[in-house]
Order: C-alpha cells, then structure tokens, then sequence
C-alpha cells in the first residue's frame, strides 16, 4: 500500500505543476514526480474526485490541463471568499509579483460567473495617494496568462510619437514602484525588449504557443533598463562603500548597484544631463571614481571649480 503521507504531497505538488502551465504531457508530469505514466492517471483521478476540473486531451499538443470549474473546488473557498481574495489580489497587485502570481492561480479556476462578478468590484479599487499607475486588471491578466501558457502576444506601443503594433514572446511581468513592466522577445526587432504595461493598448494573447529561448534574468534586465538604458547618457562609477549601504540610499528604479568586493561597489544610473547624474552621486556622501564616459571627467573639474566659487574660497580662481 502507498504511503498516504506521500501520496497526498505528489497529488498536490501535481496540482501545483498543473496551475503553473497551461498543457502538461503525461510523460512530462511523470519526469517531474518521479513516477510512472500510470501513476500520474491515478492522480488525476484523486484531484476529480476532489473536484479539480482537470481535462486530457490526446494527440499533438494534447495532455492535462486545469480548467475553469464550474464550482469551487472543496476545502477551497467557497464563492464570497473568492472573489474577496481576487479583488485584495488586484488591489495590491501593483506592489509585487506574488500577488500577481496567486492571482493567474485564483483565476484558472473561477468559474465564470465570478470573472465577472471580480471584474465589477475590481472597478471600485483607488490608491488614495496616486502612487500606483492605472492599469486595467485585465491587461495585467492577459499578459500574466500568456507569460504562463506560453503564447504570442500583440499590443499597441508609443515609439516616436507613433502607436506601432508589437508582436511578442512574453517572459516575465516585474513589478517597480508604482509600474509594471513586460520583459518580452520582440518578433519584429528580433531582440528582448522591455515595455511598460500602462501604455500598452488593445492588449490580447494569441493562440500561437512558442518555445520559450535562453531568456535573462528578468529583474536585473528590467532593472537596468529602467535605471539607464533609456536615458540620452548612461554612466558608470566605483563608489567607496558596500553595495548593501549604497542600494539603500538608491531607489532601485533610478540606478543598478553591483557588488566590486570588499567596500566597494559599482553604480550603473543613466540621465539627460551629465551634471545631473554628478550631483545624484555626490550627495551620496561617498569617496567615488568614475568610470565611464570620460566626458564625465571633465564635468566633474567643472562641477568642483563651480562649488569653490560659490564657497568664497579666495584659492578657487588660481
């Protein structure tokens, strides 16, 4: 006789594979258990009988899928709990990806009738403090369904002052501050690129799946973009002190902060201006070195005869 105890952990660490793709094989769920086809038949069985809508499928692109059920699943939630969980999930989905991640979770098996019920309440969501960028939760659910099935996705996006269609293979949604941001291949420019979710429009998946390439990390990637890549100049800098002190002072959304080992660390931030990027990094309060550009040199000469000046010093204008 099978171990109970270990049983019930397989059938939910199945359930768990099963709510994080959108089709899984039975030889794939099989390779991931460490069990036999046969066994994980028998264990789709047990999550029916507990009321898990899991469908199969044969042929090519068949396999196991969890489906939208028409009832809550038992020891669950019942329809109340439902959808206040979803509705706490979308109003706090703008301070991290595990609200987002529970969320794709809740909504594969809300049954319709609670879609729409969510949908409603979700309208009467504000952040009283304007912090947070509007975006529509079913954008957000659109590209969170797509990053985790799979599939295409098309959207219009702003680029030069023009709204052009984008066709992309998308990763990841990373959260920053106030914003979210799509990390996605894009099809067209044959490149990754990153976009911000509240200025995208007519947002939809598309049911062309893909295999997903050697992707980068998605934060650090996200990160760095934000913080210089979109800026008219990028700049580097060995500042003196730990990375741990430095990120702490640095909005993660302004600058990359790199370890350099010891008590130093290396600080990757991008602006319109040199200067402005200069004095951002003085005020830190640290010994520093820059890196690059070696403009950047020169401003710094300049920025410190400016500041002697305006100290009185009688020595600043020999």
């Amino acid at each position: 006789m099978e171990d109970e105890r270990g049983t019930t952990e397989r059938v939910l660490t199945l359930l768990g594979l099963l709510q994080q793709r959108a089709v899984w094989t039975g030889p794939e769920l099989a390779a991931r258990l460490g069990v036999t086809a046969r066994t994980i038949r028998r264990d789709v069985e047990r999550l029916r009988a507990l009321g898990y809508p899991v469908q199969a499928s044969n042929g090519v692109g068949g396999g196991y899928q969890l489906g939208p059920g028409h009832d809550m699943p038992p020891l669950l939630l019942d329809d109340e709990e439902a959808i206040a969980t979803a509705v706490s999930l979308l109003a706090g989905a703008g301070s991290g990806d595990a609200a987002l991640r529970a969320l794709t979770k809740l909504d594969r098996v809300l049954p319709a009738r609670l879609r729409r019920e969510v949908r409603a309440l979700s309208g009467s969501i504000v952040a009283f403090d304007g912090s947070r960028a509007p975006i529509d939760p079913d954008v957000l659910m659109t590209l969170a369904r797509a990053c985790r099935d799979e599939v295409e996705a098309g959207f219009g996006y702003p680029s030069a002052g023009v709204v052009a269609s984008r066709r992309v293979e998308p990763y990841r949604l990373v959260a920053s501050g106030p914003r979210w941001y799509l990390l996605a291949f894009d099809l067209d420019r044959d490149d990754w690129r990153t976009f911000r979710v509240d200025k995208m429009t007519e947002v939809s998946a598309r049911s062309w799946r893909f295999r997903p390439r050697p992707a980068p990390d998605a934060a650090a990637y996200v990160q760095e973009n934000v913080a210089s890549r979109v800026y008219r100049h990028q700049a580097r800098f060995l500042v003196h002190a730990p990375a741990s002190v430095v990120r702490a002072q640095i909005p993660a959304s302004a600058a990359v902060v790199r370890e350099r080992g010891g008590s130093r660390c290396e600080v990757v931030s991008g602006a319109g201006d040199l200067d402005f990027l200069l004095m951002h990094v003085v005020v830190l309060g640290h010994a520093f070195e820059v890196i690059e550009p070696v403009e950047l040199g020169e401003r710094c000469r300049v920025l410190a005869d400016r500041l002697l000046a305006a100290s009185g010093d009688p020595h600043s204008e020999d």
